[in-house]
């Protein structure tokens, strides 16, 4: 992914938190993705990691219009995944889409309540609502209807080992092609 690519990511999702009232916090904790597929317009997404503890993560996303977060699922970690601003669609599995069947049912927690997805079939979200994710639960979700803020709870974050993602091609950091200088410091970039 170019560094000047990353650059204007980063730009327009700082615009999109300012437009929106969400203040970062001093020296952000940047990370961009295209999920080492090359192609961020359509696969990837803009994080702020705002709290990173032992016990529990917080981070705030920036998705554009239809850009996917490719299927996954996590070895450890449970996770709310909120709707801050725009509207997102989401896909749940209880298993590898490869192993569940057709029509297959997925208990989650939606806006704290009891929720049975049909594993494979979109659901949406509109600001404000939120859907709890348990570990092992494949999912995916993109914004729609336009650009999106994402927000995400969870339990303690290891994005190098938790993240089983379906397509063996995706790796969770991208390669950087340094094009100009970096304007936002990127997790990977901390020493």
């Amino acid at each position: 992914m170019k560094r000047s690519r990353i650059n204007r990511a980063c730009r327009d999702a700082a615009a999109a938190f300012t437009r929106h009232g969400w203040t970062l916090p001093p020296d952000p904790r940047w990370d961009v993705t295209d999920c080492g597929l090359g192609r961020f317009d359509e696969v990837g997404l803009v994080l702020v990691n705002l709290a990173e503890e032992a016990e529990y993560c917080e981070k705030l996303m920036f998705s554009l219009d239809r850009q996917v977060t490719p299927i996954h699922a996590h070895r450890v970690k449970k996770e709310d995944i909120i709707c801050r601003s725009g509207a997102l669609e989401a896909v749940v599995w209880g298993d590898r889409p490869d192993h569940s069947p057709a029509g297959a049912t997925v208990e989650l927690r939606r806006n704290g309540r009891r929720f049975t997805a049909t594993a494979g079939v979109p659901f949406r979200l509109s600001a404000g609502e939120r859907f709890t994710l348990a570990s092992g639960i494949y999912h995916s979700f993109w914004a729609v209807d336009g650009d999106a803020i994402v927000g995400e709870v969870s339990t303690a974050n290891d994005d190098t080992t938790d993240n089983l993602f379906v397509d063996p091609a995706i790796g969770r950091y991208p390669t950087v092609d340094e094009d100009e200088p970096s304007a936002f410091l990127l997790l990977r970039d901390r020493t």
